[in-house]
């Protein structure tokens, strides 16, 4: 049940087709179908609800799959636990962005990946262990570590009702004293006036989308009908392609390759799965990276090294790999040497960098009215890229060998061309700035910064909790409470239109 890729299996079916299926009925149609579910329980139900349902439900999905007799039966049960995923995956990201401050919500997510990344080790060593049992035969190899995830899905249930609802989902449905006293402990006593700023921010963003959108459906969010100067249908695209994206940048591949890479280096098969399993620890400790950078340098920066860091590693390893069979003796190992060692960079390159943003971008960018159901086409754009990876990767390794790498790497270098043009920047802002920054008419990362400065520049009023780039000051504490709290007394319930707010330049 892991976030950023499939993880492979140490356990494998006799049948490679068969083994595909299994694999890809998890992510088409269990995630998909739990994403579009998800993203309306979230929005309808509230985010503590919509988890506590999704884990139950995946709790229920486990045991089915532990238990199952036949292949028809972990077929159905696969795609019953994807919906519980991909209700869980559409959700989370939402609730922890809501609840975290601006200036430390990238640290915030990429914590929780790092906590994932651990899930992950803990299955793959519990898997490996299991394999060990027995002659190699007992189900209890396989159904023990599925059953095992069982414990901490009951964990989350027990704590789940203990956790805060999202405020900004509180305003949404009208329960503002909640709301309120909720940012109030989120922030602290010390930042009372700053809960009270984001508060009344989170109000007026919520009149404005109220005033731009009459339509939240799915269909109309991919379209973009009669949602105004939101430009939903945009954001839609960029959540789903950055997904995508996320797949053929190269993990899938050094996922299903990495073995091999293995093989051929002279790693014997009994050692080639603690290999992998430290393989993922280095994982692990490397999403660490991204919990202390990502909300310094940005989203974009955090894309656009890594996708430079992927691509030269995977050119690399994919020529050692060549090399490699190609080679004899001593010169063998040592080639080999250096293309496993490039197979462990690219993976922790990758969990420094783009396991996290893919994620936590859809949870910032969309309007509060909407934001479970945009993060979920972020879901969608995932479970279309894991299920399209599984089912055609090992046909194009079959075709291509260690030039599939090279594939990979251009499509990282294309990565850092999309992102630098299509892709507006979202550190340090807080959610309700995102509607300003979206506001714009173009596609253009420029035209949209641009577009982003004039309407603050004009609206003052509108958002002021925020300060690009740092949090507010102490001092600054009582004006932003002052003009927040003025501006809606002076103006009563203030309703500002995009279109109407729009620069006449523009």
């Amino acid at each position: 049940m892991s976030f950023g890729h499939w993880t492979g299996s140490i356990v494998h079916v006799d049948k490679p087709l068969l083994q595909g299926g299994i694999v890809a009925v998890y992510y088409l149609p269990g995630t998909l179908v739990g994403a579009l579910w998800g993203g309306w329980l979230g929005d309808r139900y509230g985010r503590i609800f919509t988890i506590a349902f999704a884990t139950l439900w995946a709790i229920v999905g486990a045991a089915l799959q532990c238990s199952a007799m036949n292949a028809d039966w972990m077929f159905c049960a696969r795609v019953f636990n994807g919906i519980g995923t991909g209700i869980l995956n559409a959700i989370t990201p939402v609730w922890a962005t809501e609840t975290a401050s601006h200036t430390s919500r990238g640290a915030f997510v990429a914590m929780e990946f790092t906590l994932n990344i651990f899930g992950v080790v803990v299955a793959y060593w519990l898997e490996y262990g299991t394999s060990f049992y027995g002659d190699g035969t007992s189900g209890f190899i396989w159904r023990f570590p599925i059953a095992f995830q069982i414990v901490p899905l009951l964990a989350l249930l027990g704590i789940v009702w203990w956790m805060p609802e999202s405020p900004r989902w509180l305003v949404k449905v009208g329960r503002d004293d909640e709301a309120r006293f909720i940012l109030g402990r989120l922030r602290g006593e010390d930042d009372e006036g700053l809960a009270e700023a984001e508060f009344q921010d989170i109000k007026n963003i919520c009149h404005l989308e109220q005033e731009n959108s009459q339509q939240s459906s799915y269909i109309s969010m991919l379209l973009g009908l009669k949602q105004g100067k939101l430009h939903t249908a945009r954001r839609v695209q960029l959540v789903v392609w950055l997904q995508i994206l996320q797949e053929w940048i190269g993990i899938a591949g050094i996922t299903i390759y990495g073995p091999t890479i293995f093989t051929i280096a002279g790693i014997a098969p009994a050692d080639r799965q603690w290999v992998s399993g430290l393989n993922n620890i280095t994982y692990m400790f490397a999403t660490l990276i991204c919990v202390f950078t990502l909300d310094r340098i940005g989203r974009r920066w955090t894309l656009w090294w890594g996708a430079a860091g992927q691509a030269i590693t995977l050119f690399c390893a994919g020529g050692l790999a060549y090399a490699t069979q190609h080679s004899t003796g001593s010169h063998k190992e040592h080639v080999g040497g250096a293309a496993v060692f490039f197979v462990f960079l690219y993976t922790a390159i990758f969990g420094a960098t783009w396991l996290t943003v893919p994620w936590l971008y859809p949870a910032e960018i969309f309007p509060l009215q909407i934001r479970a159901k945009g993060n979920a086409w972020g879901v969608i754009g995932w479970s279309i890229g894991n299920g399209w990876t599984v089912l055609l990767l090992p046909t194009i390794f079959e075709r291509l060998n260690e030039k599939t790498l090279y594939v990979f790497g251009g499509v990282n270098i294309f990565a850092i061309v999309v992102v630098w043009a299509f892709y507006p920047e979202s550190n340090q802002r807080t959610l309700e700035e995102m509607n300003l920054v979206f506001a714009a008419d173009s596609v253009w990362t420029w035209d949209a910064e641009k577009h982003f400065a004039k309407l603050k520049e004009q609206n003052p009023d509108l958002v002021q909790a925020a300060r690009r780039g740092s949090s507010v000051g102490e001092g600054q504490v009582g004006v932003v409470r002052r003009l927040s709290l003025e501006g809606n007394e002076k103006k009563g319930a203030r309703r500002v239109s995009l279109a109407a707010a729009e620069p006449k330049d523009m």
